[in-house]
């Protein structure tokens, strides 16, 4: 069976040697997490998601959810009393205000919480993903009254969240929806439309599931201009907080899927449901999209984390698994063949899925470090400068991560050969269930554009300017010393691809759209591969430091690591420039000639 350990110790180092954690005790919440607690925190969520969440990964996906003939839906087995060991040991509320019965915490602690449970089992880890994502969206937009009948709630695990946007005929263009909302008179509103691909819609791991709900209020505008947020509970609740009568809101039937076995994926349909309006009338996703994103940044956790358990029952088999002898003669001259690890071609795989982990890791947490700095900072320019870089990172850190966390799935099945195409040996399951991230909460392709298209040109260039002056600033303090050679003349040339490549775009973008467009996915790459070579740099920094303090295997691994990404992975950047600037005049006159 396959197995899995949080890098709780990787986590830690990071926080505390690279990103400079605990020098932010000027935010809300940042005092309490002191050393002792956070690792505390981090090693208690590591024994939840590896004693408590991995041995059921399997479980559900073999046993998927299924619905009953009157609508509801059954979890796999194990999943009930794994989610409410998760909701009792106050997980759900980490990072939520006390004010509704949370713990206050960093968020990027509960960003961490999160890869472990991605990890560990990714299908039942969206289900608090979603609530929190839910509780998110409405602290920022929610009245007063919602926000104390709701959040506490939602804090105990007594009740879920969901986000409803995808309609049969949309997904992402969500200006073509036609669920619609009429006025009750009360205050209240009348739902009525049909909503697909809903993860975890229906289920039975709590008593109340609270819907966030895209409609569109008759009369309101055509198009995103008129869409209304609105949040509708499966059970209606009564003023003094206690349960009504069910709602109008079904699950039509669940969707079969490639992966994600375990997460009931709904058909949900609305039929006169009755809902409340969150935030403005017909800006209902600026609303939203404090959920999508958020739920964007932790898509891009999870591709890391199939990428991490991946890579960790790879290296697993190559320790353990004889075939041939190395080319440099027997390593082990006692046993009928060598343990494959000694081959140079499976060294190479593994290196690379563990050079991209560890940077990725420390991107993630870096990013959800400036969430924490824009939600929690008292000094404006702080949070303008955190709203930027959340901006410009999130389509990054959604599409990259998962991009690569697929890949390196693959890879790592490869790797053990025909064991990997066997189910029993849980490769095939981390290949699926990796899968969908790379599609689902906006499909990669489209956040490429987001990027190119929106957050590269917004205030003039503002957020990429300040990204590339804080890297330029990191190269000049260490470019004299010599250590650090190694990873700072290849950033040195990642960041110039980078540069080059905006160039070419901000020339090309308005008179020839489509060049533009053609290149996006490449120029999205090449700007993680920068960020992902720069956190490199910054965990290099540390691990020298360590390592001069402290000398330990441990430290020079990881600098290996970290110079097997300089050497063979951030190069990529030249290759990507150059797809870019080719353009796309052969691919758009392929597409005339076929239409």
């Amino acid at each position: 069976m396959p197995q899995y350990r949080a890098p709780v110790d990787d986590t830690l180092f990071l926080l505390s040697d690279v990103l400079g954690f605990h020098a932010r005790d000027n935010l809300a919440g940042f005092a309490d997490a002191s050393p002792d607690v956070v690792e505390a925190v981090l090693r208690e969520g590591a024994k939840l998601a590896e004693e408590v969440l991995a041995p059921l990964n399997r479980t559900g996906d073999i046993e998927g959810c299924r619905r009953e003939a009157d609508g509801t839906v059954r979890t796999p087995t194990g999943f009930k009393a794994a989610y409410d060991t998760y909701a009792q040991g106050g997980w759900m509320g980490l990072s939520v205000p006390e004010a509704y019965g949370g713990q206050g915490l960093p968020h990027t602690l509960n960003t961490a919480i999160q890869e472990f449970a991605s990890g560990a089992n990714l299908a039942f880890g969206m289900y608090p993903g979603l609530t929190q994502g839910a509780m998110a969206a409405l602290l920022v937009h929610g009245t007063d009254d919602q926000k104390a009948l709701y959040l506490p709630k939602m804090v105990e695990g007594a009740w879920t969240g969901t986000m409803n946007l995808t309609e049969p005929h949309c997904g992402t263009d969500l200006g073509l929806l036609k669920t619609k909302a009429v006025p009750n008179g009360d205050g209240s509103y009348s739902l009525t439309g049909t909503k697909i691909f809903i993860s975890a819609g229906e289920h039975d791991l709590a008593e109340n599931i609270v819907h966030l709900v895209l409609a569109r209020i008759e009369g309101a505008p055509a198009g995103t201009k008129g869409i209304s947020l609105f949040v509708v509970p499966k059970f209606l609740v009564n003023p003094d907080g206690s349960l009504g009568a069910r709602n109008g809101v079904s699950c039509g039937s669940l969707e079969h899927k490639m992966g994600i076995h375990g997460n009931a994926t709904c058909v949900m349909n609305y039929d006169g449901a009755t809902g409340w309006l969150v935030g403005q009338e017909n800006r209902g996703l600026n609303a939203m999209f404090v959920m999508m994103n958020e739920a964007r940044l932790a898509v891009g956790v999870q591709g890391l984390g199939q990428s991490e358990v991946a890579y960790q029952n790879a290296a697993a088999y190559a320790r353990d698994r004889l075939q041939g002898r190395a080319l440099t003669g027997a390593k082990a001259p006692d046993k009928v063949a060598d343990p494959i690890i000694v081959h140079p071609d499976v060294r190479r795989t593994l290196l690379q899925i563990r050079a991209f982990n560890e940077a990725a890791r420390a991107l993630m947490l870096w990013t959800a470090l400036q969430a924490d700095i824009l939600h929690r900072s008292e000094d404006a320019k702080e949070r303008q400068a955190a709203d930027d870089y959340l901006g410009l990172m999130t389509p990054v850190v959604k599409g990259v991560l998962t991009d690569r966390g697929f890949a390196n799935a693959v890879e790592a099945q490869q790797l053990l050969g025909g064991h990997g195409y066997i189910e029993e040996w849980g490769m095939s399951q981390f290949v699926r269930d990796a899968r969908i991230a790379m599609i689902y909460e906006g499909a990669n392709g489209i956040q490429a554009m987001d990027l190119i298209g929106r957050k590269l040109p917004k205030d003039g260039g503002r957020a990429m300017m300040a990204f590339l002056g804080e890297i330029q600033t990191f190269l000049k303090d260490h470019g004299e010393d010599p250590t650090m050679a190694p990873f700072v003349k290849p950033l040195q040339a990642g960041v110039n691809d980078l540069q080059a490549a905006v160039m070419w775009l901000m020339q090309n973008a308005f008179s020839k759209p489509d060049n533009a467009g053609a290149g996006a996915t490449d120029f999205m790459h090449l700007f993680g591969l920068v960020a992902l070579g720069y956190m490199w740099g910054r965990i290099a920094k540390a691990a020298l430091a360590e390592q001069d303090e402290a000398p330990s295997p441990r430290w020079e691994s990881k600098l290996t690591g970290g110079r097997f990404f300089m050497e063979r992975m951030l190069p990529e950047t030249g290759l990507r420039l150059a797809r870019i600037k080719a353009g796309a005049e052969s691919t758009m006159a392929l597409e005339a000639e076929a239409f």
